[in-house]
Order: structure tokens, then sequence, then C-alpha cells
């Protein structure tokens, strides 16, 4: 299970690079492949704005389907148009061609709530 140290991570399973003001974010590797085979993704618009926790996009497997929140308040200022015709892209490379939204946020001070690479990997042995 691959958990790289540069990212934040959320109870959800979602992870979060910072560039900036811009944060890019997906699922993890856990959260892939509990997942399954990914087989549709239903992305916010650019532009639409959400607050932490929100429930901002639905995947869809061959097992389930499953919402993903926003780790960090923000504005939506791309999406990975890549995953509609290529959904898979999230159990091929979660953390590089699987991403899903990249954001505009504020807010470091909510990086607080989230978990460093080593607390998440702690949190999934308890998972």
């Amino acid at each position: 299970m691959k958990v790289p140290t540069d990212l934040y991570y959320a109870e959800n399973h979602e992870w979060v690079k910072v560039e900036g003001n811009t944060a890019v974010v997906g699922i993890s590797d856990f959260a892939q492949d509990e997942l399954g085979d990914v087989v549709f993704v239903e992305l916010p618009e650019s532009g639409d704005e959400f607050e932490q926790s929100e429930q901002i996009i639905v995947i869809e497997s061959v097992k389930t389907v499953s919402d993903v929140y926003m780790p960090v308040s923000g504005k939506i200022i791309e999406v990975n148009e890549n995953l509609l015709d290529n959904p898979e892209l999230i159990n091929e490379d979660p953390y590089n061609g699987g991403w899903l939204i990249k954001i505009d946020f504020d807010d470091k001070d909510e990086l607080d709530e989230l978990m460093g690479s080593e607390e998440y990997e702690d949190y999934l042995e308890n998972e």
C-alpha cells in the first residue's frame, strides 16, 4: 500500500497535495483498492465552491458506489477530465494520473485537521 510522505490525508481516505494556494485532491491507494475496479466518476464543475467535509464526487466501482468529501474548503479550479473516459486511472495511479480535482484554498489551518503520512499509516492499521 503506497502512502506518499508529501501528502495530507483525511479519515475518508482523500489525499491533498499542496502547491502554493492550490490543493490537488484524490483518493488514496487504500481507498482505490477497497473500491475495486472503478467504472465511473461524477466530478463537480470548475468554479464550484465547497466547504471542508462536504460531499463533492461520486465514484462507482464494480463493487459499490462511494462518495468523496472535500478535505479542505475551496473553489474548484480544475477537474481531471481524463477520468471521464478513463476512470480506471484512479486504480492504476491514484496519486498522479488518477487525481480528481484541483482547488484554490486559503485556509491553511484546515490542513492541521488532516493526517500526515505516518499518522495515516497508523490509522490504516486500525481500520
